[in-house]
């Protein structure tokens, strides 16, 4: 069996990506369900928006999933620790932040602890603080991004050299020629975010899922490099007017403001691009669908068997 789903207790090494305050139980178990691993996204929700979320994912599924804790986000991280053993979680993803002070904790409870990283510098040290899985996210990711602006067919390569725990890649994944490459390079699982927004089980707005479809393959962009906060999104009206605001001059806290949950909700769930933004990766340029999380994972499973039957040995 494959490394990453013999340890996580999944039927096919894929993971969703958290998705912050616009995570949902109803995407979240439709995924674990269909043999992936579902994913809370905790955000900058409160204790109660999360505990519910959590609550309705264990109604709907009991197959293991996992909950998302952005350290340097969520201004509840000790109450998400908290909700996370409260509720017997299996699996815990760490991001933005250093998960070194929190590894032991979970262990002690038997909780299976991710760890998102840039580079591999991140990566070394994530293993030696005791993580089980390193999600390696490469720069064409959704979202909240790493500055070193490195791709995902250069990271994880030299990641996986430098640990011996899966490894698993995010950024620019699709599909099951997706999974066969970085499982070709070395990676152990893929990790999707803008994919499972185009399904029929995501609760997202339809502006925002058509956005997705009809997105060419140059129409993500990144703010925040003026304040040294990345993040990709779609040329929408209201990223347009994020750009102007880095031209005239604006501090990280304004930033953080004009690009907070609030304005990533208008854009997402009310499907507002004039007020608010849609996170995106480079790879909405290739999705045309919406089928059902099942569907996709299914036909991802079929695509990766099919590519993998056609590589031969080189004959030179």
């Amino acid at each position: 069996m494959n490394q990453l789903c013999e340890q996580l207790h999944i039927k096919y090494p894929i993971i969703q990506g958290g998705m912050g305050d616009i995570s949902h139980e109803t995407l979240t178990a439709a995924i674990t369900e269909a043999g992936g691993l579902g994913t809370i996204g905790v955000g900058t929700m409160s204790v109660e928006e999360v505990d519910s979320k959590i609550q309705a994912t264990k109604e709907l599924t009991d197959k293991p999933f996992a909950v998302n804790i952005p350290l340097n986000v969520t201004p509840y991280k000790k109450e998400m620790i908290q909700l996370v053993n409260q509720y017997d979680v299996p699996i815990v993803s760490l991001s933005a932040g250093n998960p070194a002070p929190y590894v032991n904790c979970f262990h002690e409870r038997g909780v299976k602890v991710l760890t998102v990283v840039g580079s591999k510098r991140q990566a070394v040290k994530a293993e030696m603080a005791g993580v089980d899985v390193i999600v390696a996210e490469g720069f064409e990711a959704a979202g909240i991004n790493s500055p070193f602006e490195t791709t995902t067919l250069s990271l994880i390569p030299q990641i996986v050299q430098s640990v011996s725990v899966p490894v698993v890649a995010a950024g620019g994944i699709a599909d099951g020629y997706g999974l066969a490459a970085m499982l070709a390079l070395g990676a152990s699982g893929v990790q999707m975010g803008t994919r499972f927004i185009a399904t029929k089980e995501a609760p997202f707005h339809s502006h925002y899922k058509q956005a997705v479809m009809e997105a060419k393959d140059n129409e993500t962009v990144i703010v925040g490099r003026s304040v040294g906060q990345v993040r990709r999104v779609l040329k929408k009206p209201y990223t347009e007017k994020l750009l102007q605001y880095e031209q005239e001059g604006i501090t990280v806290e304004q930033f953080q403001q004009y690009t907070s949950e609030h304005f990533h909700k208008r854009g997402a769930l009310e499907g507002n691009a004039e007020e608010g933004f849609m996170n995106a990766g480079q790879i909405c340029g290739f999705i045309d669908t919406i089928p059902t999380v099942e569907q996709l994972i299914q036909s991802m499973m079929e695509q990766y068997n099919n590519r993998i039957q056609q590589l031969q040995p080189f004959q030179p």
